[in-house]
C-alpha cells in the first residue's frame, strides 16, 4: 500500500509540508509506504480543454511540457492521496488547482481511475479562508468517487511564518488522528 501527498505550497519545509508530514508519520508507522511530492512553485498551468486526454492520448494530459502526467501516474499508483495547500485568497494555490483540474479530468475520463481510493485534504492558513480551500480539495475527492476519512476537526493548521503551525497543538493532534484513521481505513479496505 502507498499514500502519496502533494504539497501545493511553494514554501518547501513550510507550514503545509509540516502538516502533511504530521499526517504521513502515523501512516508510515503503520507500515504503509509514503511519498511527498512538491508541486507548489512548479510551472503548472490549468486545463486548456483541448480534449486530448479523451481523444488523442486517452489517460494522459495533452499538455506535455510539465510534470503533470507523472503526478497523475503517482495518483494512479497510490492507494491513498493527500492534498495539501496553503490558503491563497480563500482557496488553494494555482498549482494545486491545476493538479485537481487536469488530474481529475484525465482520471475521470479514463475509467474513473481514482474510484474508491482514500483521499484527504490538509490546509495551512494564516487566519481565514481555510474552509473554502478545504472544500475545493474535498470536491475533487468526491467527484472522483473517492473515500474521505474523518478526523477530530477540520484538517487545518494556523500560522503565517514557516514553522508557526508547530505551535498549533490542536492541528498537530488532528493531523495525527487523520493519519491514524487513514492508515486504518487503508488496511480495512485493501
Amino acid at each position: 500500500m502507498k499514500v502519496v501527498a502533494f504539497n501545493g505550497s511553494p514554501r518547501q519545509g513550510g507550514n503545509t509540508e509540516i502538516l502533511l508530514q504530521a499526517v504521513l508519520t502515523p501512516i508510515k508507522a503503520a507500515g504503509i509506504e509514503t511519498e511527498l511530492v512538491q508541486i507548489g512553485g512548479q510551472a503548472l498551468r490549468g486545463c486548456v480543454a483541448c480534449m486530448h486526454c479523451r481523444t488523442k492520448h486517452p489517460g494522459r494530459c495533452g499538455i506535455t511540457n510539465d510534470q503533470m502526467n507523472s503526478y497523475i501516474e503517482k495518483m494512479r499508483e497510490a492507494d491513498g492521496i493527500l492534498l495539501g495547500s496553503p490558503t491563497y485568497f480563500a482557496d488553494v494555490t494555482s498549482e494545486m488547482k491545476a493538479l485537481i483540474d487536469r488530474g481529475g479530468y484525465v482520471t475521470r475520463g479514463h475509467n474513473a481511475e481514482l474510484k474508491r481510493k482514500i483521499g484527504a485534504a490538509v490546509v495551512a492558513v494564516r487566519r481565514g479562508g481555510a474552509t473554502h480551500a478545504f472544500d475545493t480539495m474535498n470536491h475533487f475527492f468526491q467527484i472522483s468517487q473517492m473515500i474521505i476519512p474523518g478526523s477530530t476537526y477540520w484538517n487545518m493548521g494556523y500560522g503565517l511564518h514557516p514553522g508557526d503551525v508547530l505551535g498549533d497543538s490542536e492541528a498537530l493532534k488532528n493531523m495525527q488522528d487523520l493519519g491514524e484513521t487513514m492508515a486504518w481505513l487503508l488496511k480495512a479496505t485493501r
